[in-house]
């Protein structure tokens, strides 16, 4: 890995992470550990060949560590360790202050971005003391939201006993919360209302230019 021999606290976290797809790496494990084909699948611009590389580089590092599931899986998982853990305020940050920067393409949030996405959209005077657990189904993969007392927590699993499950792709959850579609009645089990209200929460960021 490159250094940029500089002793600020800065430059020495670049020399950790500054390389490039290492902190979209970490941003795909802050929910919890995923397989090597699941961290391809949700940074599909980054080749396997580099993938490993940036795995390599960040164990080397004591940012994320391999696991072995336990049975009857029995497979190997990457998760962030403690040390890598401690990023989510800094990836939070950044993905609050990038979120105001245009948009390079149309493409779709993976779910890992677009649950990171929400999280730093939310609008706590807009929940006010709402309290509600929603159930989101993307594809294959399950996302618990609980907004309490002005916040929210997101999390990866199925959720229990939500108010609500929504059940969409990627792309049409997308464009319920950041681009005005309608929720569709069909993907909704419970509260649809209360399921709508908790989907509006995440006003789209507007652009600082």
């Amino acid at each position: 890995m490159r250094s940029y021999h500089d002793p600020c606290g800065v430059a020495r976290a670049l020399d950790v992470v500054g390389e490039r797809w290492a902190l979209l790496v970490v941003r795909e494990l802050l929910l919890g550990p995923k397989r090597f084909t699941d961290l391809a699948t949700g940074l599909p611009g980054l080749s396997q060949n580099v993938l490993s590389q940036r795995l390599r580089d960040l164990e080397a590092a004591g940012v994320v560590a391999r696991r072995t599931l336990g049975p009857p899986s029995g497979g190997r998982v990457y998760a962030l360790t403690d040390a890598g853990a401690e990023l989510r305020e800094v990836v939070v940050a950044l993905a609050r202050w990038g979120s105001r920067e245009p948009r390079v393409d149309g493409g779709a949030l993976g779910v890992d971005a677009l649950a990171l996405a929400l999280e730093t959209t939310f609008d706590a005077a807009a929940a006010g003391d709402l309290a509600a657990t929603l159930a989101l189904r993307v594809g294959e993969d399950r996302l618990t939201v609980r907004v309490s007392a002005g916040g929210v927590a997101i999390g990866r699993g199925e959720a229990e006993c939500p108010d609500a499950v929504v059940d969409l792709d990627a792309a049409a959850l997308q464009g319920v919360v950041f681009g005005g579609s309608a929720l569709p009645a069909a993907a909704v089990t419970g509260d649809r209302a209360l399921a709508a209200r908790v989907l509006g929460l995440f006003p789209r960021p507007v652009a600082r230019r």
